[in-house]
């Protein structure tokens, strides 16, 4: 390992990132830059800077990239209505290698050898950090204190902030929730606590972005979602940026109950996690987009995605993002939404998004004269389909023959 001399750290300003700040200038005896991204994660962002100067720190970035996050990350993987393991939208996942980009850009900017990350030495977050660093630039260094210190409880890290006369808002601490929290404008999630029982119900008090569904009000919500080439760009009319279209959902949708999941997943690391997500806009999102590709996609494109959807989840899930096979998969993903175009019309009711109209006028697929129970006037000829069923059943036929058990 070469001399380290800059080292770029993912910056919070709470308790783990300022005590890693102060371990690195300690251990490595380096100049620190601090970075921070606004990812929508509704925190005021001015105390890290103003905590990041008061230990010294002269280079500190941070970034607002709420719309870079939905524009460039969120959007392009809901064109594949992308969900892990069947319930998870990949809030954190998705936020990663923007972090691990700018990490690099800053790196790059500031002649930093090295960044530094919070992540533990248990969970995926190392490595789509890591994954995505390695990738934009190979040879940098990357520190990750929760695997080389002695540091490994929260009482450790207080000891270490005393020591080293490391301020601590001591009401914040007090107040803090016992759950292990990341949010964004996709998610927010909780771990750790009482989750780490999977049997164990959350509390009420644990879920801040949206009402329980038996709260929610008793009268229906309704939305229009329009769509251009897969991408939601105006909703009830209005024209909307991607980070407001997303903002806009979350408060609508957690205001109907909607987006809370609990669930055990399977890190890739090797262990089953419990953690629960709330994603209110993420669950309209993907309701809304298969909903606008039924009428616009064809059938065997539709179904290929679907085929390739669980190896992209878990390409992002896994920190893949920027990697080749994600780049190719992304093109065909991308090139299969230009008819993804019209609107789609949804009730939104005690936790449940509903489609109750979707319309494209000029890239649907769906023609009435052909499916209708009524007289068709020749647009489908019904004896087309005993030569159909005879064809398919060829191969079923010659083996039944053969004497070949089939039930």
């Amino acid at each position: 390992m070469g001399e380290i001399n800059k080292v770029v750290l993912s910056y919070s300003g709470g308790l783990d990132t300022s005590v890693i700040l102060k371990w690195l200038t300690e251990v490595y005896d380096c100049e620190v830059v601090t970075y921070t991204a606004d990812l929508g994660q509704g925190e005021e962002l001015e105390p890290a800077r103003e905590k990041a100067a008061s230990m010294g720190v002269k280079e500190i970035y941070i970034d607002d990239v709420r719309e870079e996050f939905v524009r460039d990350f969120v959007f392009p993987m809901f064109r594949c209505n992308t969900v892990y393991e069947g319930e998870y939208l990949l809030g954190t996942s998705i936020a990663r290698p923007l972090i691990a980009k700018r990490l690099v850009d800053i790196a790059n900017e500031t002649g930093a050898e090295a960044i530094s990350h919070g992540a533990t030495g248990k969970g995926n977050d190392q490595v789509r950090f890591e994954l995505g660093a390695y990738a934009l630039k190979p040879d940098v260094h990357v520190i990750a204190p929760w695997r080389e210190w002695e540091l490994n409880s929260r009482e450790s890290l207080m000891d270490f902030c005393e020591k080293h006369q490391i301020k601590v808002d001591q009401k914040h601490q007090s107040e803090k929730s016992p759950y292990s929290m990341d949010a964004n404008l996709l998610h927010i999630s909780y771990e750790g606590g009482v989750l780490e029982d999977p049997n164990a119900e959350p509390e009420e008090s644990m879920w801040l972005w949206s009402v329980s569904p038996e709260n929610a009000p008793d009268v229906a919500s309704y939305i229009e979602l329009t769509y251009q080439q897969g991408d939601v760009t105006a909703i009830d009319g209005n024209d909307l940026s991607p980070a407001e279209v997303l903002a806009h959902l979350n408060q609508v949708g957690g205001a109907n109950g909607i987006g809370r999941v609990d669930i055990v997943e399977n890190r890739y690391v090797g262990m089953k996690a419990r953690g629960c997500y709330e994603t209110p806009g993420g669950t309209i999102l993907l309701k809304g987009h298969r909903a606008i590709e039924s009428i616009t996609l064809d059938r065997e494109l539709a179904h290929l995605k679907d085929d390739l959807m669980p190896r992209y989840a878990s390409l992002i899930y896994n920190g893949y993002w920027w990697s080749p096979e994600r780049l190719a998969l992304q093109a065909l993903i991308d090139n299969s939404q230009q008819y993804v175009n019209g609107t789609v019309r949804l009730k939104l009711y005690k936790g449940n998004v509903t489609v109750v109209g979707r319309e494209s006028r000029t890239d649907s697929l769906y023609d009435s004269h052909v499916v209708t129970f009524e007289d068709d006037a020749g647009a489908y000829d019904q004896k087309d389909a005993s030569g159909f069923i005879k064809l398919n059943a060829l191969r079923l036929k010659i083996e039944s023959k053969k004497g070949r058990k089939l039930c």
